[in-house]
């Protein structure tokens, strides 16, 4: 059986685990799983949504496809990274509705990183993972 993973919140710095997330993450040996940053592309090739809140679902939808693909769930993940074009806090609370329910209770380590662009210029976001695969 895959040990549990063990998530961290000190006290000497910030309570991450009220807002969703952990400061710390600590993972067992194991198969770890590397899953390249989802973006708001669709299999058939249609253009990205051009508001951020639709292509933050499509997003988030994309990561909890490639989850399902590895045979891991929220609760596997060890650290997600999110890529923010013209990151804001408005941008970011509109985000962060999405993926507190996509972690489903999860507290994974969780980055935000704002950035002036991404692979392509429709691109407003883009979520990567590193998961623990459950044995």
């Amino acid at each position: 059986m895959t040990q549990p993973l063990v998530r961290l919140n000190p006290p000497a710095l910030p309570d991450a685990g009220a807002m969703g997330y952990s400061q710390i993450t600590i993972v067992e040996p194991g198969r770890l799983a590397f899953i390249s940053g989802q973006v708001a592309w669709r299999p058939g090739g249609e253009p990205a949504p051009k508001s951020f809140v639709a292509q933050a679902e499509l997003v988030i939808r994309n990561a909890r496809m490639a989850l399902d693909a590895a045979g891991a769930s929220p609760a596997d993940l060890v650290m997600m990274r999110a890529y923010v074009v013209d990151l804001t806090p408005e941008r970011l609370e509109q985000l962060w509705s999405f993926v507190l329910a996509f972690l489903d209770g999860a507290q994974p380590c969780v980055t935000g990183i704002g950035v002036a662009a991404l692979a392509a210029p429709d691109l407003l976001l883009e979520i990567e993972m590193t998961v623990r695969l459950p044995t």
